[in-house]
């Protein structure tokens, strides 16, 4: 339940939902911080912010590659999928 919590926290902010609109354009693939903050037109810190925040409801999933950290919409979670179906 406290994870369900987190996570419907998670996705009750406008920008947040629009980090995932982005991802579900490029779902099986995956964007970096700077890539993400330049389709939603936000700054790089504020998108990390929201990412990690995505991140820790277990919504998103994060690889670190060098200095660069790519997100992907969480692939195992069926509520995740059933949200992205209706946004």
């Amino acid at each position: 339940m406290k994870n369900l919590e987190r996570m419907l926290k998670a996705l009750a902010n406008k920008r947040r939902l629009e980090i995932l609109r982005a991802l579900k354009k490029e779902f099986g693939d995956e964007l970096s911080v700077g890539e993400t903050a330049e389709k939603i037109n936000l700054s790089f810190k504020a998108t990390s912010r929201h990412l990690k925040l995505l991140t820790d409801a277990d919504i998103l999933e994060k690889e670190q590659r060098g200095i660069q950290v790519f997100y992907r919409i969480g692939s195992k979670d069926g509520l995740i999928k059933y949200i992205l179906s209706i946004l």
